[in-house]
């Protein structure tokens, strides 16, 4: 099972289904095309801030390799750990990107795969919200009133000297 994420633009209201056209949804998960094609993957999906700067990271990396002439084989494998590293990474940068362009995350969900997330949340963004009611407070869960301030985390220990 992964996870998905609905992003749904600001104001948007629960029940509205002219809103779900502009929703995207952004599965929790390694990356594959991000690790195998970095910058495209994000120029792709209209991340150009990241795009620009995994495009930076990536000619960087090549770069300082080849001045420090690092062994063949430590090159490869520092590019591959830097491609593990944006695969990682990916999602949540289009995450964030799509937060700070005013599409929040509305809603997480469990599912096998993207269509099973989407039917989830269509199911659940259409679905009429029933009010929600507070339980009152148990009194056995109200905190003991105590005449001396509490220091470390064995108050009673402390009395007993």
């Amino acid at each position: 099972m992964a996870t998905f994420t609905l992003h749904l633009p600001r104001g948007a209201k629960p029940g509205d289904p002219a809103v779900l056209e502009d929703a995207v949804i952004v599965k929790d998960a390694f990356s594959w095309g991000a690790f195998a094609f970095t910058a495209l993957w994000f120029f792709f999906h209209r991340l150009w801030i990241a795009g620009l700067l995994v495009l930076l990271a990536v000619i960087g990396l090549n770069v300082l390799l080849s001045v420090l002439d690092v062994f063949p084989a430590a090159a490869f494998a520092a590019q591959v750990l830097l491609s593990c590293l944006i695969g990682l990474e990916a999602n949540s940068l289009r995450r964030w990107t799509l937060a700070r362009h005013g599409s929040p995350v509305v809603d997480v969900v469990h599912a096998t795969d993207k269509d099973d997330a989407e039917a989830k949340f269509i199911a659940r963004f259409l679905a009429p919200t029933a009010p929600v009611s507070r339980p009152a407070a148990s009194p056995l869960l109200r905190p003991r009133p105590t005449a001396q301030p509490v220091l470390g985390l064995f108050p009673d220990a402390e009395r007993s000297r």
